[in-house]
C-alpha cells in the first residue's frame, strides 16, 4: 500500500506508476491525486510518476496538523526523503504550484526541474500584485462553502473551464465523472485550505527557483489569471512558457494529449 509517514507521524497517501526518473505531481485545492489520471496513465511508460494526496485531501484526510503551505511543503520534503528521491521534477497545479514554489529552497538538492501549471504566486490581488482575484471573491467563496460545501465546490468545478470548453470536449462526460468522483475534504479542511490560499504570497520564494522551469497555462483561466503565469515567466530565471489557447484552469484535462507531449518534451530536456 503506498502510504508514507511524515515528520509528525501521520500517514499520507501517494499514487505511484512506472519506473525511471522521478516526476511528482501536486494537485490543487479540494482535489486529490486522482485528478492526474491522464498524466499517470501517460507518463508511467517512461518515468517513475508519483502523485501524493495532500494533507486533508483524498486519502490523506486524517491528519491533525494545520493545512498551511509550510505543512504542505514539509510533507512533500518528507515524501522525497522517505523514498530517497533525487533529481526530481515537480509538477504543481494551482495550489500545488504554490506548494512547489514554497518547497523549492528546501528541496534544492533534490530537484532537477519544476513545472507550474495554471499557477500564481498570490491567489488574492493586492496593490503590488494586481493579477490575483479580488478579495471579495475569496470571501464570497468562503461564505458559499459555509452555507453548502458541495454546492460551492460544484460552482468551483464549473469555473475550472472556459465557457463551452468542457461541453464541446469529446471526453466531457468522462472528465465530469472524474471530477465528481473525487471526495472533497470535510468543510473545516476546505475552509482552512481556502484561508491559506487567500493569504499566501509565494513571491519571496521565486528567487530560490534555479532549476529549469516550465510554465503551462490556459489563456482563459478564471481562477489563476493568465497574467499571473506571465509574471512567473518574467520573474523565474530562464523559464519557458506554453499557453493553451481556448483553455481555462485545467489544460491537463481538456488538452491532455498536447499537455502530456509538452510535459514529456520538457522532462526529456531535463533528464537527457
Amino acid at each position: 500500500m503506498p502510504w508514507y509517514e511524515n515528520r509528525r507521524g501521520e500517514s499520507l497517501w501517494y499514487e505511484e506508476r512506472g519506473v525511471g526518473s522521478p516526476v511528482v505531481l501536486l494537485h490543487g485545492w479540494c482535489m486529490s491525486s486522482a485528478i492526474w489520471k491522464y498524466q499517470l496513465d501517460s507518463l508511467a511508460g517512461s518515468f517513475r510518476t508519483l502523485a501524493p494526496d495532500l494533507r486533508g485531501h483524498g486519502r490523506s484526510n486524517t491528519v491533525s496538523g494545520s493545512l498551511d503551505f509550510a505543512g504542505f511543503a514539509e510533507d512533500l520534503a518528507d515524501l522525497l526523503e522517505q523514498l530517497n528521491l533525487s533529481n526530481v521534477v515537480l509538477v504543481g497545479w494551482s495550489m500545488g504550484a504554490q506548494i512547489a514554489m514554497q518547497a523549492s529552497a528546501g528541496l534544492s538538492g533534490r530537484l532537477a526541474g519544476m513545472v507550474l501549471v495554471s499557477a500564481t504566486p498570490c491567489f488574492t490581488a493586492s496593490d503590488d500584485f494586481p493579477y490575483g482575484l479580488a478579495d471579495k471573491e475569496a470571501s464570497g467563496m468562503r461564505l458559499k462553502v459555509q452555507r453548502n460545501t458541495q454546492r460551492a465546490l460544484d460552482g468551483f468545478y464549473s469555473r475550472l473551464f472556459a465557457e463551452g470548453e468542457l461541453e464541446s470536449h469529446p471526453l466531457s462526460s468522462e472528465i465530469s465523472e472524474l471530477l465528481f468522483s473525487i471526495t472533497p475534504p470535510d468543510t473545516g479542511s476546505v475552509l482552512e485550505a481556502l484561508d491559506s490560499l487567500a493569504r499566501a504570497d509565494m513571491r519571496q520564494f521565486i528567487p530560490d527557483i534555479t532549476v529549469p522551469a516550465l510554465i503551462l497555462n490556459g489563456n482563459l483561466d478564471r481562477i489563476c489569471l493568465p497574467q499571473a503565469s506571465q509574471y512567473l515567466k518574467e520573474h523565474i530565471s530562464g523559464a519557458e512558457q506554453i499557453v493553451f489557447y481556448g483553455c481555462g484552469h485545467a489544460p491537463f484535462l481538456t488538452r491532455s494529449h498536447k499537455f502530456n507531449a509538452e510535459l514529456v518534451r520538457f522532462l526529456r530536456s531535463v533528464y537527457e
